[in-house]
């Protein structure tokens, strides 16, 4: 089985041990989801729904909720456990307190300044793991990290979110794609086919500067980084064999090479229409990426990872293919609509992929309860 964290590079098997400051875990992980949960009502809203309890002023917030809010405590908060050190708590420490000041609405630069220091405790994490294992793979995870700072940074400066939102998007792509780097040595790839891969990842990191500099010519190379990354993922993830299996394994490399087509996908529609900053395209190419990418990562590896978070079994089911499959349904409609100008589709994409994450946590925690109501019996 594949016992890897694609969204942190770290082996997971060594998580379920005891380990002191286990009772930290728990809050850490409530804001997270918390984060996660207000800033799929503020997408909700700015798709053209209704939400009265709703904020209007939250509205904005919906990016920074979503990536440094609930995936940033999220990766923060596993990569502390895998550490073991108490000092790296305040990375997702941070970014979930963050998150709840931009929530409860605090004025001015609260929120920003505390999820880009908690970026910064990940970096200062990420050079310690490169000092201990300095391998291709954690300094591309590590990479991924810093370009989440710069990204930070320049929300905190003021920057526009279109220029930002890209830097984002690298802090995952980087780190994703970092670990199945690390997971294809076991396929003994040749020199050749790691160097694409240095290849594809540089095409995607130029592009990413390049957005500060000529926006547009720096989106279109970003998207054919992301092009390139899609199939030397697609070639040579060692998923293409694990797919074969059955249960969880099967179900996890499904998740994973669906979410490769999206992030394909993205990159071509980045390559296609270049530096928008707004709009219906520039909707489709952003979440491609963070839904369709992103979320199936965190669909098939949730059984593995929130195991180690929350110490509890999250024992594979069938159910489990319902959200994966309305994931793909409800995106693959809302990117119809945003490129058609079909806004009814979209809209109601965009409704689904809210009941896609929500039936995700839902079916989760059922598979929990199920799991710790059969242990308690068995006692």
């Amino acid at each position: 089985m594949d016992r890897y964290n694609p969204l942190t590079g770290r082996d997971l098997t060594s998580h379920v041990s005891p380990e002191p400051h286990h009772r930290t875990r728990f809050p850490l992980m409530a804001l997270g989801i918390f984060s996660l949960l207000v800033g799929l009502g503020t997408g909700f809203v700015r798709l053209g729904w209704e939400l009265p309890f709703l904020q209007p002023a939250l509205l904005s917030a919906h990016g920074p909720l979503m990536v440094s809010g609930f995936l940033g405590t999220l990766i923060g908060l596993e990569r502390a456990i895998a550490l073991k050190h108490r000092w790296v708590y305040a990375a997702p420490l941070l970014t979930g307190l963050g998150a709840l000041a931009l929530i409860i609405g605090l004025p001015g630069l609260p929120g920003p300044l505390l999820m880009t220091l908690g970026s910064l405790g990940l970096v200062v994490a990420s050079v310690k793991i490169v000092c201990h294992q300095p391998t291709l793979f954690t300094v591309i995870t590590g990479l991924g990290t810093l370009v989440w700072l710069i990204g930070n940074i320049l929300w905190l400066t003021g920057w526009p979110i279109y220029h930002i939102v890209f830097w984002w998007i690298g802090f995952l792509v980087l780190t994703i794609a970092g670990e199945r780097l690390e997971l294809s040595r076991l396929l003994l790839l040749s020199r050749r086919i790691q160097g694409a891969f240095l290849l594809a990842g540089s095409l995607f990191l130029i592009g990413l500067i390049l957005t500060n500099i000529t926006y547009d010519i720096g989106v279109r190379l970003a998207g054919i980084g992301m092009v390139a990354l899609m199939l030397w993922l697609l070639l040579y993830d060692i998923a293409r064999r694990t797919v074969h299996h059955s249960g969880l394994t099967r179900f996890t490399a499904i998740c994973l090479l669906s979410g490769y087509v999206w992030l394909g996908v993205s990159g071509l529609l980045a390559l296609l229409f270049g530096g928008v900053v707004a709009g219906l395209h520039y909707d489709a190419i952003l979440h491609s990426t963070f839904l369709g990418f992103v979320f199936a990562m965190i669909f098939g590896h949730a059984p593995i990872i929130f195991p180690a978070i929350i110490r509890l079994p999250v024992p594979f089911r069938l159910a489990f293919y319902v959200h994966l499959a309305l994931l793909h349904f409800s995106l693959l409609l809302r990117v119809i609509g945003d490129l058609s100008g079909w806004l009814p589709g979209r809209q109601w994409g965009g409704l689904l992929n809210v009941i896609a994450l929500l039936l995700f946590l839902v079916n989760t925690g059922h598979a929990v309860l199920k799991s710790t109501s059969k242990t308690s019996h068995h006692k």
